[in-house]
């Protein structure tokens, strides 16, 4: 464990670091997914309400026996690929950078992003005080 590392490793730890952010992204991004085509599911549910109301009982029995409760992939609806993402991918990134920081920055996140604030704040002016490190050191 490193509780004071250099600048190359600060700045290749802060690219996992932004890399897990991107990951972290696409996972929002899978739960609209996930969330947007279960509203698309009960909108149809609703279009087949509409449509046998309307003496257009062909289409309903269509759109209720063929898309309706249609996999979004095979075998699998948007939860269980959710679900998939979450347990395999996602966790596995998530766990290895926390071991990668555990390993050469103390645990310490974002030291890349402290350095920056230290390079591009104006010393002595209010409002771009230093304040304290997101996370202190390991053993802190």
């Amino acid at each position: 464990m490193d509780d004071n590392p250099d600048a190359a490793t600060v700045e290749a730890v802060g690219k996992v670091t932004e890399a897990l952010e991107t990951i972290e992204r696409a996972r929002g991004h899978l739960y609209s997914f996930h969330q947007l085509t279960g509203s698309a599911d009960l909108a149809l549910g609703e279009a087949v309400q509409q449509l046998e109301k309307a003496g257009h009982g062909d289409w309903a029995r269509r759109i209720s026996e063929e898309l309706i409760g249609l996999n979004v992939l095979p075998d699998r609806w948007t939860f269980q690929v959710v679900e998939e993402y979450d347990d395999g991918y996602y966790k596995a990134s998530r766990d290895f950078e926390r071991e990668l920081l555990a390993s050469l920055t103390g645990g310490r996140r974002h030291l890349h992003e402290q350095q920056m604030k230290d390079d591009r704040r104006t010393h002595g002016r209010p409002g771009h005080e230093a304040g304290g490190p997101s996370t202190p050191p390991a053993g802190a």
